[in-house]
């Protein structure tokens, strides 16, 4: 069983950043972070091979979002920049160690964590 924990969501204005944070409590194969807007089905944005490192982004925020690793600390973060409001949502942290799956299976993502609301004013 792998517990995350997500920090970091706030609000800020169109243009600006925000950093999320995903501690977890062991090590995956893969984490990811996902959104979903009420109403609609939760959308995978980012994914980290833990080991590799290899990144993979949705085409609604590659460019604009980072997702990045602290080994050490078993934390996964996302950078996201040049924020819009559409952007505005729950973001949830993700990991499995489907390892045969890859990063990029959305559905095979079992642990989640509580959430953090990112809302940007135009």
């Amino acid at each position: 069983q792998v517990q995350l924990v997500e920090s970091g969501g706030g609000s800020v204005q169109a243009g600006g950043s925000l950093k999320l944070s995903c501690a977890a409590s062991s090590r995956s194969w893969c984490m990811a972070w996902f959104r979903q807007v009420p109403g609609k089905e939760r959308e995978g944005i980012a994914s980290i091979q833990i080991l590799g490192g290899s990144t993979y982004y949705a085409g609604s925020v590659k460019g604009r979002f980072t997702i990045s690793q602290d080994n050490g600390k078993n934390t996964v973060y996302l950078q996201m920049k040049t924020l819009k409001p559409e952007d505005t949502t729950m973001y949830y942290c993700a990991a499995h160690s489907r390892v045969a799956n890859g990063c990029r299976s959305w559905s095979s993502y079992s642990y989640w964590g509580q959430g953090t609301q990112v809302t940007i004013s135009s």
